[in-house]
């Protein structure tokens, strides 16, 4: 009789990629690196366990958003007081803070719940083609996206 495989924290391997994030689209990007966050590029995915790899996301200041979303797209954030609302604008949030855009929009994609931030951990997005992860030996991770 034949059962369906189900992954545990034992029989989980973990591998490490490297994306190179330039002139590629922001959201189209976001959801690949999220499936390989998740695990569902594998044949092992099982959906209550965390089988996802490890990402390295590179230039992240060179990604870019189509149409108006520049000056049309609102990130929204709250201080916990009353009328602590601040909304910035998509281009500014790029200027001032490239690697929040980019782990924003992953983040947004992944389950919202422990799982989810586990998950979100393994994500490492930096500005420019400089990190510290060389000993882990990432393998490059190139996606068809249009």
């Amino acid at each position: 009789m034949k059962t369906t495989f189900m992954a545990n924290a034992s029989n989980i391997e973990r591998k490490w990629y490297i994306v190179d994030a330039e002139g590629q689209t922001v959201g189209r990007l976001a959801a690949e690196i999220a499936k390989v966050l998740r695990g569902k590029n594998k044949p092992t995915y099982t959906p209550h366990v965390d089988t996802g790899d490890f990402v390295i996301v590179i230039n992240a200041e060179k990604v870019k958003f189509t149409g108006k979303k520049l000056t049309d797209k609102l990130y929204f954030r709250h201080s916990g007081y009353q009328g602590g609302t601040t909304f910035t604008p998509a281009g500014q949030m790029l200027d001032r803070f490239p690697a929040r855009v980019l782990e924003h929009a992953v983040k947004g994609m992944l389950p919202k719940n422990s799982l989810g931030a586990q998950m979100f951990r393994k994500l490492n997005v930096y500005v420019g083609k400089d990190h510290p992860h060389a000993a882990q030996k990432p393998e490059e991770l190139v996606f068809d996206i249009r």
